[in-house]
C-alpha cells in the first residue's frame, strides 16, 4: 500500500492546537515501512472545479501559509485517489478537508481534499460512480455541500453513536450498492478514548476489512484523530484491514 505524504505536511501553520504536526509524527512512526509517495499541490485551476474562485483568493490573502500546505494536501488527496485504481492507498494529510464546502470552510479545514479527488477521477473518465464513506466523528457537510447533489456519487456519515449501531450502519451501507471506488472519510476522533468514545482500535480494523471486500478500488484520507497516544496504532489498525 503506499502512503501519500510530504514533510510539509509536518508544518506547524495557524490552526486549532489540536490539529497539530504531531499527529502526523504519531502516525508516521507507527506506519515505518509502508511506501511514501510525495504529491504536488493542486492548482487553482484544479481547487476551482470544487471551490469559487472568490473563495480561494480569499484563503490564498488571509492565510498564505495555510493555502499552500492546504493546496498540498488537496494534490495529496488527488493523488491518493489515482493510485488507489491500481492499489490502495492511504492519503496521510493535513490539513483535514470535509468540512470545506463550494465557498467557505470550519472546523480546521480549507479545501476538500475528498471532493476534489473523486470529481478529478470523475472527469478525467476513470470512474463512472463513487462512495464517499466518512468515518469521522463530526458530519462531513463540506462534502455533502460539494457532492451532494451528484448523481454518481453516494455519501454516508456514520451518526450513530453507540459502538453496535455504528458498525451495523457501515455494514449496511457497503452492503447496499456497488462501487467503483470508494474513498474513506477516515476520521479517527470516533475513538473510545477520543472525543467521540465509540469505536475500538479492532472496529477501526474492521472497517478497513468491511471496504476492502466491498471495492477493489479504495482510499483513504486523514480527517480528524486527536487523542495521539493511540492514533497513529489506530491508523494502522485501519490500513491493514483496508489492504
Amino acid at each position: 500500500m503506499n502512503v501519500v505524504y510530504h514533510p510539509r505536511f509536518l508544518e506547524d501553520y495557524p490552526t486549532a492546537s489540536c490539529e497539530c504536526p504531531d499527529r502526523i509524527v504519531n502516525i508516521l512512526e507507527a506506519l515505518e515501512g509502508y511506501a511514501l509517495v510525495a504529491p504536488e499541490a493542486a492548482s487553482d485551476a484544479q481547487l476551482s472545479m470544487i471551490h469559487g474562485g472568490t473563495y480561494i483568493e480569499t484563503v490564498k490573502k488571509e492565510c498564505p501559509d495555510t493555502y499552500a500546505v492546504a493546496a498540498l494536501a488537496a494534490g495529496g488527496a488527488a493523488k491518493t485517489a489515482l493510485l488507489s485504481l491500481e492499489e490502495p492507498a492511504f492519503g496521510l494529510i493535513r490539513p483535514p478537508g470535509h468540512h470545506a464546502s463550494r465557498n467557505s470552510a470550519w472546523g480546521f479545514c480549507f479545501f476538500n481534499n475528498m471532493a476534489l479527488s473523486l470529481t478529478m477521477l470523475k472527469e478525467q473518465g476513470l470512474i463512472r460512480n463513487a462512495l464517499v464513506l466518512d468515518i469521522d466523528l463530526h458530519f462531513g457537510d463540506g462534502t455533502v455541500d460539494i457532492l451532494g447533489s451528484e448523481p454518481w456519487v453516494s455519501i454516508f456519515n456514520t451518526r450513530a453513536h453507540e459502538r453496535t449501531h455504528y458498525m451495523d450502519d457501515v455494514r449496511k451501507v457497503l452492503r447496499e450498492h456497488e462501487y467503483d471506488v470508494i474513498g474513506v472519510s477516515t476520521g479517527f476522533d470516533t475513538y473510545v478514548r477520543d472525543w467521540g468514545g465509540i469505536l475500538t482500535t479492532e472496529d477501526y480494523f474492521i472497517i478497513g476489512s468491511l471496504v476492502k471486500k466491498s471495492s477493489e478500488k479504495r482510499f483513504a484520507l486523514l480527517e480528524g484523530g486527536y487523542y495521539l497516544p493511540d492514533l497513529g496504532k489506530n491508523v494502522l489498525s485501519f490500513l491493514k484491514g483496508l489492504y
